[in-house]
């Protein structure tokens, strides 16, 4: 069908999503209106800013020091902007994802060790939000572990389901359990009852000794979830395909966007269990590192209502993660060494090593930080491919980084990965 035709067929509210696209690449589309058909990839791709292992370091966070580090969440946020846009926009640029390009510009050693770290990378990720989404109905409805895990492997099984019927279900599924988890940390913000100067105060860059760095190290190194980074090429490849150098960089625009948009929730709600934990906890001079532990003492400082909004936040988090993770690990395969198994099938095997930590009956929180330590050694993985590639004018054409952009992503890379490393040996060796 030509591009006439696709014209004159043209029905608001009757076009599918790729139609509209295409009708808003040529102005038939205007206002606000514009945007919609390329709104989703960057929700689904910003779930792992929100996962479990977050919840448990903003709440120490702001139990430990406050408001002080509200800014080093709003500053990993403007690094997840250009990490996610930088994979946004390879996947338009060049219809490929990140693995794909990868496994065809590596040796197959190469290819063949990044899948499998990229394999444990996406288990480790499973763990933490597993782990969530079991604890979240274990403080909710006082359902043991075990038990709670398999009814969250099921809820997991549901949300995939989405992905048979489109990506536009999939992506509003998403969306909506975002928006709980956004409208749950909200009404907690209120409850809480934050001072607002002291709030504002936060967002000047400050320390307060050699603990508050090395936390302020450990949300800045847990911004980037290498499965992400893998994640959002894919979703971005193959959704709306440019037919010339104009219409990818347009369709880059549109679709920065809509990363803009995710990582500023994304960055909201991340802000706001810092916020709740620092009005709460460090207002009463409680040290909080454990989430069953925030559970408890949400319902004494405040009241049930903070407290189920809180198990629920966590609930939809790992739920939502986890399916995103196992899509994560389809594209790795795909990608790297051109293999795929059903997705169902994949769901099923990277559920059975956190089903058996839960089982062994392993803190829950220590397994969420152990997590932590399998992700820093992926990062550098995905991260230094992704610049490497974007900055290549014989992969990108005329999407290529800007000098500027190479610079800066770059210092954004070394930094995340030296944060990692760092954290790393902290845990271990400290």
């Amino acid at each position: 069908m030509n591009e006439k035709t696709l014209s004159r067929k043209y029905t608001p509210g009757k076009r599918n999503t790729t139609q509209s696209a295409h009708a808003a690449l040529r102005g038939e589309i205007k206002g606000l209106k514009r945007f919609i058909p390329f709104l989703g990839p960057a929700f689904i791709a910003a779930v792992a800013y929100i996962d479990p292992g977050n919840f448990a370091t903003n709440i120490t966070a702001g139990s430990k020091y406050g408001y002080l580090l509200l800014w080093v969440i709003a500053f990993s946020n403007l690094m997840a902007v250009l990490i996610q846009s930088l994979s946004a926009k390879l996947g338009i640029a060049t219809g490929m994802n990140l693995p794909e390009i990868a496994g065809r510009r590596f040796p197959k050693p190469v290819s063949f060790f990044l899948w499998i770290q990229g394999e444990l990378v996406i288990m480790a990720t499973d763990l933490a939000e597993f782990i969530g989404a079991a604890l979240g109905l274990y403080l909710l409805f006082n359902i043991p572990m075990l038990p709670a895990a398999l009814i969250t492997a099921v809820g997991s099984f549901a949300i995939l389901e989405l992905q048979r019927r489109g990506y536009r279900a999939l992506e509003a599924g998403i969306a909506s359990m975002v928006l709980i988890v956004v409208l749950a940390f909200a009404l907690q913000t209120v409850l809480a009852k934050p001072d607002s100067a002291a709030v504002l105060a936060g967002f000047l860059p400050r320390f307060e000794g050699i603990d508050s760095i090395l936390l302020a190290a450990g949300i800045l190194g847990a911004t980037v979830m290498p499965h992400a980074i893998y994640l959002h090429s894919s979703l971005t490849q193959k959704r709306v395909i440019g037919r010339n150098e104009r219409e990818k960089q347009q369709i880059f625009r549109f679709e920065f966007v809509d990363i803009v948009i995710a990582m500023i929730i994304a960055g909201a709600i991340n802000m706001s269990m810092l916020i709740v934990a620092g009005a709460l906890f460090f207002k009463n001079g409680l040290v909080v590192e454990d989430l069953d532990v925030a559970f408890n003492d949400f319902i004494h400082l405040v009241g049930p209502l903070a407290a189920v909004l809180f198990g629920m936040g966590l609930l939809i988090a790992g739920l939502s993660s986890s399916s995103v993770g196992t899509m994560s690990g389809d594209v790795v395969m795909q990608g790297f060494i051109r293999r795929r198994i059903p997705i169902y099938l994949r769901r099923f095997i990277t559920m059975i090593p956190p089903l058996a930590v839960i089982a062994l009956g392993v803190n829950a929180t220590y397994a969420l930080v152990m997590s932590q330590v399998i992700l820093s050694f992926g990062i550098a993985f995905a991260l230094v491919p992704l610049v490497i590639f974007t900055s290549n004018k014989e992969i990108m054409g005329g999407l290529v980084n800007h000098r500027i952009t190479t610079i800066i992503a770059w210092c954004v890379a070394a930094l995340v990965v030296f944060l990692n490393l760092f954290l790393l040996y902290e845990t271990i060796f400290a």
